[in-house]
């Protein structure tokens, strides 16, 4: 007899426009919208992109442009672009850029609505309502799913401690998804970006929170990626890998946002909040000796990963075959070891309590401890070369 399903719930309202192009149709949205004034918080490396530049140039009413300098998204950034946003009182807010555009977008439109710090949204201590400003989003890498996520992580200008908070109200309104805005992105950048997308993937259909429809979009999600990766890699112009990296990681911000993040988001963001880091550099770094440990919980589900990654079979049925595929993806694309980070061995266990006090952890298939980490960190720091 078949067990029935876990009871599970979906709402994931956002209006998204995928494909080659599709960035022409934001001047339309806009005009839609009626919007007056805009903020535009863009990354510097994609703020003369003649496309982005066309778009914008045609949009109605005014439009300010904030320059998101390279690196993860800080305190003091959030509350400078949170004070343009004041300046012009905006009525729309759009981000363009990777993931720390998006993120501090996200938190600065939070703080510019409330009038309450970030910290104070981090620390618990505020109610979230709908805000007035339109947001918008147009991402120009294919990592983190962040233009349809609810999540927002901010690293502490002063602790550098990463600080991070969800709730559906951050979530934009529109999602352009132009996979021709991709194209120009450097291959360390698109490796890192795209070992983010397949690990948030993999994390969406093994953690706690995993539902039939999550489960559905990240299966997907992780057959984009791993087929596509390595050209992105080797060839960033080749329209067929980019459009498929921008399908994994949109399906990937989609997957999380119904199901979670998981273990792999822990550990790597210890890592990014010591050393500053990029996010999806850290995920790889620790990507394939997560799975190994949570694959022990749940292996039917690993393997299920390990088909939706093409693994072959191999008659071991406990889930091995997904680690087996992470690193020798990891491997294909020659992917940073933690050793060749710089990431110190006596740090490790400091790392590891880090770890622990991250939120994601918790809700991974397997109950970690931080001997756990501190063995999966260890684990890394042995690989010489992948």
């Amino acid at each position: 007899m078949l067990e029935p399903l876990a009871a599970f719930g979906n709402h994931l309202p956002i209006r998204i426009r995928f494909g080659d192009g599709e960035i022409s149709r934001l001047p339309a949205i806009l005009a839609e919208e009626g919007v007056q004034s805009t903020v535009v918080i863009i990354d510097r490396a994609v703020s003369e992109h003649p496309a982005i530049v066309k778009a914008l140039n045609a949009s109605p009413g005014t439009i300010t442009t904030w320059i998101k300098e390279p690196g993860e998204p800080t305190t003091d950034e959030v509350a400078a672009s949170a004070a343009a946003l004041a300046d012009v009182k905006a009525d729309a807010l759009i981000a363009i850029g990777g993931g720390s555009a998006m993120d501090t977008a996200k938190a600065a439109r939070l703080v510019y609505g409330s009038g309450i710090a970030y910290d104070e949204w981090a620390a618990g201590n505020a109610t979230y309502t709908e805000s007035p400003v339109l947001f918008i989003t147009v991402p120009t890498t294919s990592g983190t799913g962040s233009e349809v996520s609810g999540g927002i992580v901010v690293t502490d200008s002063e602790t550098h401690l990463k600080k991070g908070i969800a709730h559906p109200t951050v979530r934009a309104k529109y999602a352009i998804v132009d996979p021709e805005l991709t194209h120009g992105l450097p291959p360390a950048p698109t490796m890192y970006a795209g070992i983010d997308a397949i690990a948030q993937a993999i994390a969406a259909v093994a953690v706690k929170a995993r539902s039939p429809i999550g489960n559905g979009i990240a299966f997907e999600s992780i057959r984009y990626g791993v087929e596509a990766l390595p050209t992105a890699i080797s060839n960033g112009s080749d329209a067929g890998a980019r459009s498929r990296m921008a399908a994994c990681s949109l399906l990937g911000g989609l997957c999380m946002n119904i199901a979670d993040c998981g273990s792999e988001h822990s550990i790597a963001q210890a890592i990014g909040g010591k050393y500053g880091l990029p996010h999806g550099l850290t995920i790889g770094l620790v990507m394939a000796e997560t799975m190994d440990i949570d694959r022990t919980a749940e292996p039917e589900l690993f393997e299920r990963i390990a088909d939706a990654m093409g693994a072959p079979q191999d008659g071991t049925k406990d889930g091995s075959r997904a680690v087996a595929a992470a690193k020798a993806l990891l491997k294909e694309i020659d992917f940073p070891t933690l050793r060749s980070t710089g990431v110190k061995e006596e740090d490790l266990p400091a790392l590891a309590e880090a770890a622990m006090d991250d939120y994601f952890i918790t809700v991974a298939p397997h109950a970690w401890t931080v001997d756990d980490v501190l063995r999966c960190y260890q684990a890394a720091w042995a690989i010489e070369e992948r």
